[in-house]
Parts: structure tokens; C-alpha cells; sequence
């Protein structure tokens, strides 16, 4: 009553506000929430849990708490209630709320069993109402199931169970069982088909769709909580009474509770692996087992973090039991042993364990089962003495196990070779009881499938006879007989030993639409007639023929349509019999379509592949197209368009791999229909394989085999390509192709010697890539004898050159190279130094693989075509490393002078070479340097580096490189200055007619920087260029002389040390006056040509430049030409010449014997000629007439 009266008052109390009542859906699965008004202002927001409460189950007398976070603005009001009860008592009942966590309880101490309920949560406040329920349930201490109650609960259960599964129909979209997308979230895609198969779902696309959408909601709550989730592997049994389940998981916060349920009540675990319900963790995997298991153990587990589910997984324990158990099993080691067991139902898989561990498929294990999936088998291959012991096989809750006994009588603890032979199996006696098995669960199928369609017959019949006779079709009948039930329902039939009567009754009759069908039953006299009514009404059309044939009488329909089904009744001398119709219309396929279909469909790597076929049959018509039985479904790769009349499935690109059997499935609610076709994408074939097995390897023949490529390219092997390699040369002899068996036998061959054969596979498509064999050799092997004893040539600490002599006896074949060992001293082991694939061609190797202080012998093994013979006696040991040196300074280059700009960094690298490794000092000044300066030492060089350098920092460094042999030392002068600051003002003074005396003041860096000096420069009126008059001055003040009255003068001083110039100080314009002139005349320069320099006589040595050159006066501009022995040179290549403004030059890049002798140039113009010469002389000439 309390619970009612506060609903109510809570429901009036909101009714005030809003009359509005909208359906809101929250994040968080099973809460419901009302929205008062219609808009809900910024900021504010109506009630939602973030986290609701998790239903309990838990113990009697042990603390229940509910926790709830919930979000809403204005702060919601929370209040809590239960169905059955009332909560108001304070001392049962405790409500709290926690700031901290912002969590409010509902918490029960001592929680009793009359409190397992179903509880409320309601958050209000004035935009809206949010609502969730939880469930407690209580388990009653000390509380026993007799037997009786045990059996009854379990008929009840069995009952249940059957009830559902005959109610279970096919569901709309929307009414799906939440279970169902619980599964879907965590299950395979190849799974999909089977949960809808079981849950009645047939509208895959709106499934997909619905499926993404709940993806995306539940990974949005996962990742509140979760960082990472993967690896989902379901339940199943991995050992006797144990069931498994595990998936890899990252969790945010550690210390988030995680809770199991089973189907939807929390299930109690611990992480003690003897609790029936464990948790064991390692890393980031979880894995949950479920011990002692029985019947009741079946149902969907799942796996919540803070009430999200992470994961779901469906435990279903089959009905099945072992026919035949897995025998013992002796075998001989290298041998493989076999374990089969039959089962009495159908199982696709089963587990297998060896001493208590679970068997996985492998290159270890096989393990198959039977097309009838009731043999199952377990091979161990290569048996060894460790694989002796207990295997057993689990399917459900069954189990057996057996022996493996590995034999090894004669071999001692030798590894034998390997068998190809097999202990243990049942062969035909397993199969034979797995076939009557099979036969027997068949013979049970088509029972059941019979006691369906006799359901159902009585079902349509019970219905068609409370439908309401229509008026004016139906013709009275007479009244039933009482009679008992029959065992097995047949057409009704009325019959009576006296008069006329039935001997065949009608059938039902099953037809395809178009087809013709026909209903026939037989009276005992041939001269009764009667009536057919077809759904209580007379047959009078005249598109149903009806024919008497004697006593029997007959009704065809021609061209069955859908109208044509029904209840069908002939009645006779007040006896009928009535039978059903059925007008199906299943999917068919036109048969010339279905032949094409059937045509196998070729086509090249890459290429596109195309299958259509039309059908017809009653919409709604489900279209799947399978490859080697897996549906395909669209992707980039394959495309499939559906219409009412055709399919058509277009393959992009195909692959090798889509090679096989498609299949194109209809199906409706009449019926199925398949088209098989074959899908053949031709590709080069893949390598011959090996092992290859030497028929013969004699003096004069080499006869092998090998396997065949494991895949063909869709073409078959015409031929095989071989080719042929003698070991010790490097080239391919070809042998041509053969026939496609994979045998060949080479008599060409020499005796002792090594060969390596290539083969390739030819199809009509292509071939393939090589398959090389491994050497085989012809006839016996003749090793060679040991060479000489290694000699060490030079050691190093990073490499020792040894040299030997080859052996005196070869084996009667070449030496086609040496192998070479090492072996550390104290050890007695030798490894060998060369690859073993690559033999060392000559008498001597650089061995690189060896650690520097190591002491090491070697010894070498010469290699014919028999292949390596003995080694030969050991070397002197020897010890890698350097041999001494005396330090030595690498870079000739070194610089000794340095010039640092101030605030950078200072580096100067010494490389060297020393051994042993030397001590390295470094001084400043002859004393140690300071600790600003960093001295980096490594192997062969060293580096000083100062990271912020100032002018203090500049000194003589000297480096000491010095080891047990000597000495050596460098050093490198490092000056650290910055751009100078430019002197004080000039000035200008005239001491002595013609002179000037400039002086400036000082600039500032000249008493820090003592390789500072000054520059000055000048400029007059007349030339109007700087030019330099004075440099590297260290005083303060420079004459200058030649300075002319009349002209205005000015100077610069620049201020200079190693890193550059600084700004210029400038003086005052000096001589400003002016002069009285006389006026000029104008003067002729015209002149004859005439040479201010002559040409100079010249010595060079042979194969030398020579540059010859003078200079000549005269206006107008002369023509000049050069002579040598009076020939002109002017157009000769060999010679560069050039006249620039009275300037002649001639250039000769390489003199030569030719070149020697007068050399004379001659210039004229309108007004004279003028010429001169001189002597080119030979050096290398006169040494050798000398």
C-alpha cells in the first residue's frame, strides 16, 4: 500500500508541470526514461543512470548492497522500491548516497530470503523521470532438493524447454530476444547464420544493420572502462568436467569490478580453482572455467565490467555418448600412432588432451573427423618415447581415455629413421558401426519429421471443420459414426460393409504450379456415380476434368495455380472421402539454363568471372551463392545483384584461390533448389616438391624422383624443365623438358662427382618457379687428405689471415675448396668460420669473426666432390690483436692555427693510430685544461670541444698520445675573438707641404686582441675610389704622402684583427681651395705604334703553360699580330691570344718541343709599324741535347 500511495503521489506531484509525456532512450541498457516538457533548456538535462544497479544473487544473512550513479540537472531526486514489499523499514533497509563517488545505495544487512524481490530506482526531477529494475535473489542456507522434487524439477524444466521450442516461430523485426543480439556481439561472422537459424531471423540485411548500430553503442560504453578487447574465444570443454572460456582484455582503472552472470543472475567466483565458478588471470587474459560440470551448467554466460557487458558466450552441453572408445595403442618409435572413438550423435568437433594437455591441430597432432561428423580421429606423428602416456578424448560430459605405448626394442636411444606406417584405428569395423549409427539417427529424423506432418494434418483438418458451411455450396452430411482414434491418421474415408464403398480413398497431393495434378479413389461397384466438391462446394467448372473409369473415378486439374489449393471431397451413396491439394510454387530453374550453368567456367589470373541464372518460384525468395560451401557475401572482391526472376554473381580479380565449386542456392517456403557450377582461375603451377628419392646413385647413373607441384594452376603438368648443376662450377647445363612423370634418369654423368638438379613444371598456362634438389653424387665417395698446417700471415684484433698448402692426395677429384674451423682456447669445441654453403676457393682467409684479447687455433679441411675430408693438424695459437705501434697522427692535414668567433663553440678533432690503445692528455698553455672543456676519446681519434667560448678560452692546446711504445704531440693555437669595434674619430694634419698626417684614437678591443691592427684608406677628388694606402698598422697614426694642391681628400681607418673588419672611422674632407688656370689648348694624340713593354725572354720546362705578354701605345687602335719563326699565329688553335686595351697576351696551356724558339709581335696602324721579340727556350730540350 505504502509503494502505491508514493507512486501516485510522485506521479501527481509531476503531472503539475507538463502534461507532455515523450519517451527518451538512454545509453545505458534496461533504463527507461519519461521527458516532461518538450524542450529542455541549455545547460539543464532530464535524469539518466551512468551506471545502474546489477542484479544479485547472493547467500542468506549476507550484506546486499544496489548502487546507482546518476546524472541530471537540477540534481535529480532518487528514491528506491520494490514490487512485492516495502522499504521504508530503517532497520532492513539503509539509503545512502556518496559524494565521493557520487554512488546511492540501497544496502540490506542480513539480508533475508523474503527480501528477493524485484527493486526500482526512480530519479526525478522537473524535466523528467528516469526508471531502472534490478532483481535480488536470496539462496536459502542449508536448502535441499529431494529426490523426488530433483526428478519433478527437471521433468518441469525438460517440459519448459519443450514447450519453447515447439512455440519458438519465426520473428518480426523488432521482437528479436535480447539474448539473441547479446550473442551476435560476441560471436564470428561465420557464426551468424546459426544464431538466426535458431532465433528465427531470416532478414539478414535489417540484422547487419541493427547488429552495427549495437556495435557502436556497446563500444562507446566499453570504452569508458576498457582500453583494449580481443581474442574472444567461446565456451567449450576442454577437459573432463571442465569448461573454458577466455578473451584478452586492457582495463583502465585495475580495480573495476568484474561480474558474471549466467543467463542474467549473477553467478558467484573466485580465483581458487576448486570454487565451481573461477577467474584466472595472466596478463591481459582472462580466463573463466566452470568446474563440475552437469546438466544445469548450460545457459549464456556473460561478462560485465561496472554493469557493461564485455562479452557473451552460449554453453551448450550435447546429448552424446561414446559407441566406441579410444583404444590402447602400441607403436614403434618414428612411427605414427591413431586414436579413433565413434560417437552416438553428430559432433563437429570434440577435444583431445595428451597427459592432461589440450591438443591443438599441428604439425605434431592431426585431428580430423568424418563427413557423418561421428568418427573422430587423432594422429601423433613421429612417435617418440616422450609422447608415450594417456590420451583421452571429450565430448560434452563423456569421456574415455588410453595408452599410447612407444616401443623402442632394438635401437638403444638411437634416433631411427622415419616410418611411414600407422599402429591403431578401428578402419572398417568404426565404420560400419558409425554407418548403422548414421542410419539409425535418420530412421529417428524421418519418425519425427512423419509425427510433424500428422500433427499438422490434424491441425488443417480441425480447422477446415469449424469453418461455417456456406450457404447453397455445402451438401448435408450425415452424421459421424463414434469411433476410437487410430494410431496413425489417415484420409478420412467413411466406409460400411453393406452397399457400395470406398476400397482406395483419396490422397493428398502435392503439386507444382503449371503442372497438372491428379485426385483418384475407387468405389466397390462400377455403376455408383457421385460427386466432387472442392472446399464444401460442388466442382462444375469445366477447367477440372472429371473422368469414371469403371470404379474409379478421377479429377485432373490441368495447370495448377495457387487458386486450385484446397479440400477436395468425393462423396458417393451417401459415403465421401476427402483429400488436400497443395499447389506449391518451389523455386525452378529452366533446364538449358541449368546446363549452361553447369559448364565449368575457365578464366585467367586477374580476370572477371561471371554466373547468372534465372528462376522463378513465390517471392519472398532467399538467393546465396556459395564457393567450396562458405557464402559469399558483397565485398570489393564480389559483387551480387538479386532480382524477383535472375541472379548474378560477378567475381573482381580473381584469384587462384577462388578456384571450386559454386553453388547457387533458392530457397522459399516450398522448397530448396541448388546449381552447381565450378569456378577455374588458371595461374602458372607452383614448384615441383620434394623430398626428391635417389632410385640410383652409381658410377654411371643417377636415377631420382620427386613429388609433383601440390597445385597444378588449373592446367595439367605437360612436361617437366630440367636443368643441371656439377658442384664446383657455376653454370646451368640444360637437359630439356620430359614427359610429366616426375622421374628422371641422368647417365651422363662422371664418377664421384656432386650434381644439383632445377626442375620446373609446364603446363599450357605456364610454368613454374624452380625447385632445386639437394646434391646427389655418382658412384662412391673418395675424400681428399689433410692439408698443410694453417700459418698465421697477420693478426689484428679484429681479423687473422692464415695461409695454407693444399693436401697431397685430392680423392681422385678436384679441389673445388676448404672449409675452415676455429676453437677458442680451453674449449673443446670447433666451429666452423666460412658459411657452410660457401667453401673458401683459395689457400688463404681473412677470419673477421674473432673478439679482441681471444686466444684461437685454427685448422683446415680440403673439399672435392665427395665433399670434405679430414682436417688437417691444428695452428699455433693465436691471440687477436693489434700488433704494437707507436702513436701516429693520421690527418697530414691538421690545422695549427684557429680562429673561434666568441660565444661559439670550439672543436678540434685529432684522428691517430696506436697500439695498444694509448693514454691521451690534452693541455693548455702546458697546464691541464679546464673543466668547461669537454675531451671526448674513442677508438682512433680524439675530440676537444669548448661549448661556449670566450676570449679567455685562447691559448696553445697541446694533445700527448701515449702508449708503452712512445710518444707524439700536436699542438693547434685556438684564438677566440669577436668582430672588432671601430677606432676613435681622425683627424688630419699637414706637418711638411705634400704630406698629411692622419691619427685616431684607439679602438677599444686593442688591449684584449694583440693581433689587432688598423687599415687606412684614401679617396681624392680626382679618382673618386677608395683605395688602401696603408695596412697592418699597429700605431695610431699614418703620413701620407703625394698629396697635390687642389684636390679635396678624404680617409677611412678600419679597425682589423682575425675575424674581420670593423665599421670605418671617417675623416674630415681635406683642401678645399681653388685655382687660377691658364685655358687648355687642345692636343693631337695621334702616334705611330710604339712598345711602352717589351716581350720578355721565357724559359719553361716541358709539358708547362707558358704566358707571354706586352704592351703597346698608339691611337688609333694598332693591328697586332704574333710571330713564331716568322709564322703567323693569329689562326692557329693552339695558341690563346688577346689584345685588351694595349695589352697583347698569348697563352700556350702545354709547351711542347714544337714551341720552342722567336716569338715576335708586330703592330701597325695608318701611321707607322712597330714590332719586338724574344726567346722561348725548352727545358726539357736542353736536357736531353746535354
Amino acid at each position: 500500500i505504502w509503494k502505491n500511495i508514493r507512486m501516485i503521489s510522485q506521479l501527481l506531484k509531476f503531472s503539475f508541470h507538463s502534461s507532455v509525456a515523450i519517451k527518451k532512450r538512454s545509453k545505458v541498457p534496461g533504463v527507461m526514461i519519461t521527458q516532461f516538457v518538450e524542450e529542455i533548456p541549455a545547460g539543464k538535462s532530464h535524469p539518466d543512470f551512468s551506471r545502474k544497479p546489477i542484479a544479485l544473487t547472493i547467500q542468506e544473512g549476507k550484506l546486499a548492497v544496489f548502487k546507482a550513479i546518476i546524472t541530471g540537472s537540477p540534481t535529480p531526486t532518487v528514491t528506491w522500491a520494490r514490487n512485492n514489499g516495502d522499504v521504508s523499514d530503517p532497520e532492513r533497509y539503509v539509503v545512502s548516497y556518496d559524494p565521493v563517488l557520487g554512488e546511492h545505495q540501497l544496502q540490506m544487512a542480513n539480508v533475508g530470503v523474503d527480501q528477493a524481490d524485484t527493486y526500482k530506482c526512480y530519479a526525478n526531477n522537473e524535466y523528467g523521470r528516469a526508471i531502472v529494475t534490478v532483481t535480488l535473489n536470496v539462496i536459502e542456507a542449508q536448502l535441499y532438493l529431494f529426490s523426488e522434487q530433483r526428478e519433478k524439477a527437471t521433468a518441469d524444466l525438460k517440459r519448459t524447454l519443450r514447450t519453447r521450442a515447439e512455440q519458438k516461430k519465426e520473428r518480426k523485426d523488432g521482437e528479436v530476444d535480447e539474448k539473441f543480439w547479446e550473442l551476435l556481439l560476441s560471436a564470428d561472422k561465420k557464426d551468424y547464420e546459426r544464431i538466426c537459424a535458431e532465433y528465427g531471423v531470416t532478414d539478414f540485411r535489417w540484422m547487419l544493420k541493427k547488429l552495427n548500430e549495437k556495435k557502436k553503442e556497446i563500444e562507446e560504453q566499453q570504452s569508458q572502462y576498457i582500453e583494449h578487447l580481443s581474442n574472444l574465444r567461446h565456451i567449450e570443454i576442454k577437459m573432463p568436467g571442465c569448461a573454458e572460456f577466455e578473451f584478452e582484455m586492457d582495463l583502465k582503472d585495475p580495480n573495476a569490478k568484474i561480474f558474471l552472470l549466467k543467463d542474467g543472475v549473477m553467478v558467484p567466483f573466485t580465483t581458487d580453482t576448486d570454487e565451481k565458478h573461477s577467474l584466472h588471470q595472466v596478463g591481459r587474459k582472462f580466463i573463466f572455467s566452470v568446474h563440475g560440470l552437469n546438466a544445469e551448467d548450460a545457459g549464456l554466460y556473460q561478462v560485465d565490467i561496472e554493469g557493461v557487458n564485455v562479452f557473451s558466450t552460449d554453453f551448450k552441453i550435447p546429448a552424446v555418448d561414446f559407441l566406441v572408445k579410444i583404444q590402447e595403442v602400441k607403436a614403434v618409435e618414428r612411427e605414427d600412432a591413431a586414436f579413433e572413438c565413434v560417437l552416438s550423435a553428430p559432433l563437429p568437433k570434440i577435444s583431445w588432451l595428451g597427459k592432461n594437455v589440450a591438443l591443438e591441430q599441428g604439425e605434431k597432432y592431426d585431428i580430423s573427423v568424418s563427413e557423418d561428423m561421428l568418427i573422430h580421429r587423432l594422429v601423433v606423428k613421429d612417435c617418440m618415447q616422450v609422447d608415450k602416456g594417456i590420451y583421452a578424448a571429450v565430448a560434452g560430459m563423456k569421456s574415455c581415455n588410453a595408452w599410447l605405448i612407444v616401443e623402442d626394442p632394438n635401437q638403444r636411444g638411437k634416433k631411427g629413421a622415419r616410418k611411414t606406417t600407422q599402429a591403431g584405428g578401428g578402419g572398417e569395423d568404426l565404420i560400419r558401426i558409425a554407418a548403422e549409427q548414421q542410419e539409425k539417427l535418420q530412421k529417428e529424423r524421418e519418425e519425427r519429421m512423419e509425427q510433424l506432418k500428422q500433427i499438422q494434418a490434424e491441425k488443417t483438418a480441425a480447422n477446415e471443420e469449424e469453418k461455417p458451411a456456406e450457404e447453397g455450396t455445402a451438401v448435408p452430411e450425415p452424421p459421424k459414426p463414434k469411433a476410437k482414434p487410430k494410431p496413425k491418421p489417415k484420409p478420412e474415408t467413411k466406409t460400411d460393409s453393406e452397399g457400395v464403398h470406398f476400397t482406395s480413398g483419396l490422397s493428398d497431393v502435392h503439386a507444382i504450379i503449371g503442372q497438372s495434378a491428379e485426385m483418384v479413389c475407387k468405389l466397390s461397384s462400377e455403376k455408383c456415380d457421385g460427386i466432387w466438391y472442392k472446399d464444401g462446394k460442388e466442382v462444375t467448372t469445366d477447367e477440372l476434368k472429371i473422368v469414371k473409369d469403371g470404379a474409379v473415378h478421377k479429377l485432373t486439374v490441368s495447370n495448377c495455380t495457387e487458386d486450385d489449393s484446397g479440400k477436395y471431397r468425393f462423396e458417393a451413396d451417401g459415403r465421401k472421402t476427402e483429400a488436400m491439394l497443395v499447389v506449391e510454387d518451389p523455386p525452378r530453374m529452366n533446364q538449358d539454363d541449368l546446363a549452361t550453368f553447369s559448364e565449368p567456367v575457365i578464366i585467367k589470373l586477374g580476370q572477371n568471372a561471371t554466373f547468372k541464372m534465372d528462376f522463378v518460384g513465390r517471392e519472398p525468395m532467399k538467393v546465396q551463392w556459395y564457393n567450396e560451401g562458405e557464402e559469399m557475401l558483397e565485398d570489393n572482391h564480389i559483387r551480387i545483384e538479386k532480382s524477383d526472376s535472375h541472379s548474378h554473381l560477378l567475381l573482381v580479380k580473381c584469384q587462384r584461390k577462388d578456384s571450386g565449386e559454386i553453388k547457387l542456392k533458392l530457397k522459399n517456403e516450398f522448397g530448396t533448389i541448388e546449381a552447381l557450377s565450378r569456378l577455374i582461375v588458371l595461374d602458372k603451377p607452383t614448384n615441383p616438391m620434394g623430398p626428391v628419392e635417389v632410385l640410383e646413385a652409381s658410377a654411371s647413373c643417377v636415377d631420382f624422383k620427386w613429388r609433383p607441384p601440390k597445385d597444378d594452376g588449373g592446367s595439367p603438368i605437360k612436361n617437366y624443365y630440367i636443368e643441371r648443376n656439377q658442384i664446383g662450377r657455376n653454370t646451368w647445363t640444360k637437359i630439356g623438358n620430359i614427359p610429366g612423370e616426375p622421374h628422371y634418369k641422368d647417365t651422363d654423368v662422371d664418377h664421384g662427382r656432386r650434381y644439383c638438379y632445377r626442375i620446373r613444371a609446364v603446363t599450357a598456362e605456364s610454368t613454374s618457379d624452380v625447385f632445386e634438389t639437394d646434391d646427389i653424387q655418382a658412384g662412391t665417395k673418395a675424400y681428399p687428405g689433410p692439408p698443410s698446417t694453417p700459418k698465421v700471415v697477420s693478426a689484428f684484433k679484429n681479423c687473422i689471415t692464415l695461409a695454407w698448402s693444399p693436401p697431397t692426395n685430392t680423392g681422385g677429384t678436384n679441389i673445388v675448396g676448404y672449409n675452415m674451423e676455429k676453437r677458442k682456447r680451453g674449449s673443446n669445441i670447433w666451429g666452423q668460420v666460412n658459411p657452410p654453403d660457401e667453401p673458401i676457393k683459395g689457400k688463404q682467409y681473412d677470419v673477421k669473426d674473432v673478439i679482441e684479447g681471444m686466444e684461437y687455433e685454427f685448422r683446415v679441411s680440403a673439399i672435392n666432390f665427395s665433399g670434405a675430408g679430414e682436417p688437417s693438424t691444428p695452428s699455433e695459437f693465436v691471440i687477436a690483436r693489434d700488433p704494437k705501434m707507436r702513436p701516429n697522427f693520421t690527418n697530414r692535414k691538421m690545422k695549427s692555427f684557429m680562429v673561434v668567433r666568441a660565444e661559439n663553440s670550439a672543436r678540434v678533432n685529432i684522428n691517430f693510430e696506436a697500439s695498444p690503445m694509448p693514454t691521451i692528455i690534452w693541455l693548455k698553455d702546458g697546464m691541464p685544461v679546464s673543466k668547461r672543456v669537454t675531451v671526448s676519446n674513442t677508438d682512433g681519434m680524439s675530440q676537444l670541444l669548448i661549448p661556449s667560448a670566450e676570449r679567455s678560452d685562447s691559448g696553445i692546446y697541446t694533445i700527448i698520445v701515449k702508449n708503452i711504445v712512445g710518444q707524439e704531440t700536436f699542438s693547434v693555437e685556438i684564438r677566440v675573438t669577436d668582430d672588432p669595434k671601430p677606432p676613435g674619430p681622425v683627424e688630419l694634419e699637414e706637418n711638411v707641404p705634400g704630406t698629411l698626417t692622419v691619427s685616431w684614437q684607439p679602438s677599444p678591443d686593442e688591449k684584449r686582441d694583440n693581433h689587432l691592427h688598423y687599415m687606412v684608406m684614401k679617396r681624392d677628388s680626382i679618382k673618386r675610389t677608395w683605395h688602401t694606402v696603408a695596412d697592418r698598422l699597429f700605431n695610431n697614426n699614418f703620413t701620407a704622402v703625394n698629396i697635390m694642391p687642389g684636390r679635396e681628400y678624404n680617409f677611412r681607418v678600419y679597425a682589423k684583427n682575425d675575424i674581420g673588419l670593423s665599421e670605418p672611422s671617417e675623416s674630415l674632407t681635406w683642401g678645399v681651395f681653388s685655382l687660377n688656370l691658364a685655358p687648355s689648348k687642345p692636343c693631337n694624340f695621334d702616334s705611330a705604334p710604339i712598345f711602352t713593354v717589351p716581350l720578355k725572354t721565357h724559359t719553361t720546362p716541358e709539358k708547362y703553360e707558358c704566358y707571354m705578354s706586352c704592351a703597346v701605345r698608339s691611337d688609333p687602335i694598332p693591328h697586332v699580330t704574333w710571330y713564331r719563326n716568322n709564322v703567323s699565329l693569329n689562326t692557329d688553335t693552339n695558341y690563346y691570344i688577346t689584345n685588351t686595351c694595349g695589352v697583347c697576351s698569348m697563352l700556350i696551356l702545354r709547351v711542347g718541343a714544337k714551341d720552342n724558339g722567336e716569338y715576335k709581335v708586330v703592330a701597325e696602324n695608318s701611321l707607322g709599324r712597330a714590332e719586338c721579340s724574344a726567346q722561348l727556350t725548352i727545358l726539357g730540350m736542353l736536357s736531353e741535347y746535354v
